[in-house]
């Protein structure tokens, strides 16, 4: 029985340059593609892309949408704690420290 034989250089080269001649010929003996399939791809790849972009359009515009509500209501927001944020009149201060100073009273006995 015959042991393994290492091939070498110009058999690798050889064995190399078959496998690249039988791709070539793969690929030569491939028919040229059908002009009508052609066509009814690309078509079908621009609707499909005019589909994306017209989602994409529509969750920009919503997403715009969306921070022009966020900030209205955050100005909202800031509005009615700056008007209830104005200094509170003398009278006012002193009804609040009465009700506290009754409040610690009531609590003790």
């Amino acid at each position: 029985m015959a042991g393994f034989k290492v091939p070498d250089f110009a058999e690798r080269a050889k064995l190399a340059q078959e496998a690249k001649q039988r791709a070539l010929d793969k690929l030569r003996d491939k028919p040229a593609a059908d002009p009508a399939v052609v066509a009814a791809r690309i078509e079908a790849a621009a609707a499909k892309e005019a589909a994306a972009a017209e989602k994409r359009d529509a969750r920009r515009a919503e997403m715009a949408e969306a921070k022009a509500a966020k900030e209205a209501a955050k100005a909202e927001r800031e509005a009615a704690e700056a008007a209830a944020a104005k200094p509170l009149t003398a009278e006012e201060q002193k009804a609040i420290r009465d009700a506290k100073y009754a409040a610690r009273k009531a609590r003790r006995r």
